[in-house]
């Protein structure tokens, strides 16, 4: 059969003669080869490029390497030198007072504050949760470097025209903890100037301090847990006003535990981090606010509090506790610091806990009535100044203003530190002196021109201050009145040293004038000296010695290390003469110069004085339960415009005795009202300085009876 013509055709090997056939493949060939001759060209041209490329990848694989041995090296070794953390949790160098008011009641602090350790197991999971949120959201998942959030910073200060390392540094929580403690270098003495010096060098930002921060800050992640971490920048973070750690900063601010601060609280406190002195409530209530609610979102954005718990927080934000807010005392807290014992106030290693006199109640008085007294009866812009002491009987202060800022620590206190004349109020030495030598506030004065000699200065002449006479006057006139001429002839018979040392007896320790002007007052004394004095007559005529300091103790220790009964000392005066200076002092009130220091309901007594040329005004006076002192006056010593001590200090003076009796009840004074005599009374001295004889007898029997123990 013949095949078809679809067959195919058989496969015959083609002859090895003529020309061979060739394929697409192999017609390509001679292309590729110039090509292959380009790359190689191109190969030889590059060639020296690509082994530096090769030489360079070689170079930083193997650097890297090497650096990363160091570092890790680095960090092995700083990991090994790095404490406890219990040696880690308080780095103070210096203690710190708390003061106590005289109910046990907190209301200033000393020092850099520590309020205890605390563990992020023992603070409020709110506390914990509102740091970690504002401060380093990714806490517990970097190795103490966040790349992440350096390069994040990085952007932010470069967007805001800054360099890439000011501004924001994109510090982790860990890297923080390493600053507080200054990368392991604890503070020494013979270094540094200061502790503040020391910690402002310590956050001094450099990239070399950047680069041992982060080394310092890995090594801290593999010697401790994230939790031990955290607790130790819970204890050692500074939060404003002296508080250190999160404990401390509770108790300032909120009168309570960290343990137990609230979502609002905590916010609070995690927004001082950033700023503590500009955010601290004591300082701005409304700014810290607002910046908690900014924590607060932030807290709620990163599931740490409900919906229903950020709004609450937001509608029911922190506020500050009644002694924080009120910031009382700061004077008084002052002069305690300063009276105390230097070891245990202003120097002291350790943490003290002091309760003082102070009482809240009246303290808030005090600062009442200076501010009412000068917003309603001083010209707006006045530089007058104004302070005021209230003590008891015993010398106990229960309040101290020193000026009329009130909320202020560490500022000139003018109870305690300005020394000025004290006018008239001395002549209550004066008439003490005369009465326990036997005068009667019913014996006669003159109240006529006199003229001393004075050796080596010539004649002095006195004058009363409204430059009239009366002739013969009362003892009570002339002490109620507050006539100059009589107080320096009383002085003149009784004798200056006798004054003198009657003055001394009820405590002033400030040099006395030694020229017949010392019944004047032209001597120098403090408000807190005189006020002591006053608190002598009114106690029955024992000496006082002012105090404020009740207890002393270390922080964590019951039994004190210091403790103070009382401040009344060795009896002045007898009780007989005290009670009748406490009647000539009531006269003042009633019917001299004090009237405007009245208190209806209330027996009181007082003297008013006023120094040459009006630079210094006075009131001090008491009821029968507290001694009030009020001075008014210039710093720079400028005369007061129309002030007198019988004026605006008499009634800054009623102003706080009226507050601070609100609620007691009425006591009578001590008073010993004397009995007119049915004879004509006698005259204390004759016009020409003469001394009666029979005035002498009594005074040599009364000095020697006094040298002898002749008092009660």
């Amino acid at each position: 059969m013949a095949p078809t013509r679809s067959s195919k055709p058989p496969l015959v090997a083609e002859k090895r003669a003529g020309k061979p056939r060739t394929s697409t493949k192999q017609r390509s060939r001679p292309k590729s080869r110039k090509k292959a001759a380009k790359r190689s060209l191109l190969g030889w041209m590059f060639l020296p490029f690509q082994w530096l490329l090769r030489l360079a990848w070689r170079l930083l694989t193997r650097g890297a390497l090497v650096g990363f041995v160091i570092l890790a090296a680095a960090v092995l070794y700083v990991a090994a030198t790095l404490p406890g953390v219990s040696d880690l949790l308080d780095g103070r160098a210096r203690g710190s007072v708390t003061l106590l008011d005289r109910d046990g009641a907190t209301y200033a602090w000393r020092g850099d504050q520590f309020g205890g350790v605390v563990t992020t197991e023992s603070v409020s999971r709110h506390l914990k949760n509102a740091v970690i949120a504002t401060e380093d959201k990714r806490f517990y998942w970097h190795p103490g470097v966040d790349p992440r959030g350096i390069a994040s910073a990085v952007r932010i200060n470069l967007r805001e025209g800054r360099g890439p390392l000011s501004g924001h540094g994109g510090s982790t929580l860990t890297q923080q903890t390493a600053k507080l403690i200054c990368l392991g270098r604890p503070y020494d003495p013979s270094e540094w100037p200061s502790e503040a010096a020391y910690e402002a060098d310590c956050r001094h930002g450099t990239v070399v301090r950047k680069a041992k921060e982060a080394i310092f800050a890995m090594a801290m992640e593999l010697k401790y847990t994230k939790d031990e971490i955290l607790s130790i920048y819970l204890n050692r973070a500074f939060l404003g006003a002296g508080a250190r750690g999160f404990e401390a900063a509770s108790q300032r601010y909120f009168g309570k535990s960290a343990a137990q601060v609230r979502p609002a609280e905590a916010a609070m406190l995690a927004g001082l981090l950033v700023a503590p002195s500009r955010y601290a409530p004591t300082n701005n209530l409304e700014r810290s606010q607002a910046r908690a609610a900014t924590i607060v979102r932030l807290m709620e954005e990163q599931g740490y509090l409900s919906t229903s718990a950020a709004r609450k927080a937001q509608e029911q934000p922190a506020t500050l506790s009644p002694a924080a807010k009120a910031q009382a005392g700061g004077y008084f807290a002052d002069w305690v610091m300063a009276s105390g014992p230097e070891f245990f106030t202003r120097d002291t290693t350790e943490d003290v806990i002091i309760k003082t006199t102070l009482d809240p109640r009246i303290q808030m008085a005090a600062e009442g009535a200076l501010e009412q007294v000068f917003a309603e009866k001083v010209r707006e812009g006045s530089l007058a100044q104004a302070a005021i002491v209230v003590m008891s009987a015993d010398g106990a202060v229960r309040a101290m203003v020193g000026g009329r800022a009130t909320r202020v620590s560490g500022a000139f206190n003018r109870a305690t530190q300005a020394k000025r004349q004290v006018g008239s109020t001395f002549k209550p030495f004066v008439y003490a002196a005369a009465l326990d030598l036997g005068y009667s506030p019913y014996d006669l004065v003159e109240d006529t021109p006199l003229t001393l000699n004075i050796p080596g200065s010539g004649s002095w002449t006195p004058a009363n201050y409204r430059k009239e006479f009366q002739g013969d006057v009362t003892l009570l006139k002339a002490f109620a009145e507050s006539l100059n001429i009589p107080a320096v002839r009383i002085s003149e018979a009784v004798g200056r040293d006798i004054v003198s040392q009657v003055a001394r007896d009820f405590g002033i320790r400030n040099d006395l004038a030694e020229g017949p002007a010392l019944a004047l007052g032209v001597s120098e004394s403090t408000l807190l000296e005189m006020t002591g004095a006053y608190a002598g007559i009114l106690n029955g005529g024992s000496s006082v010695t002012p105090y404020g300091l009740i207890e002393l103790r270390l922080l964590g220790e019951d039994t004190p290390l210091m403790h103070t009964t009382g401040g009344i000392g060795e009896r002045v005066s007898s009780k007989n003469s005290a009670g009748q200076l406490v009647y000539l002092m009531n006269q003042v009130v009633a019917r001299g110069t004090g009237q405007r220091a009245a208190i209806q309901g209330t027996e009181v007594a007082g003297k008013s004085g006023t120094t040459q040329a009006a630079r210094d005004a006075w009131f001090i006076g008491f009821s029968a339960d507290y001694v009030a002192g009020v001075w008014m006056g210039y710093d720079n010593n400028t005369p007061l415009q129309g002030v007198t001590g019988g004026g605006l200090p008499a009634e800054i003076w009623r102003e706080t005795m009226v507050r601070v009796h609100e609620g007691l009840p009425r006591r009578s004074l001590p008073m010993v009202i004397p009995q007119k005599p049915v004879t004509p009374p006698q005259r204390t001295q004759k016009s020409k300085g003469n001394v009666d004889k029979g005035v002498v007898e009594s005074l040599i029997k009364e000095v020697l009876g006094g040298i002898f123990g002749r008092r009660n």
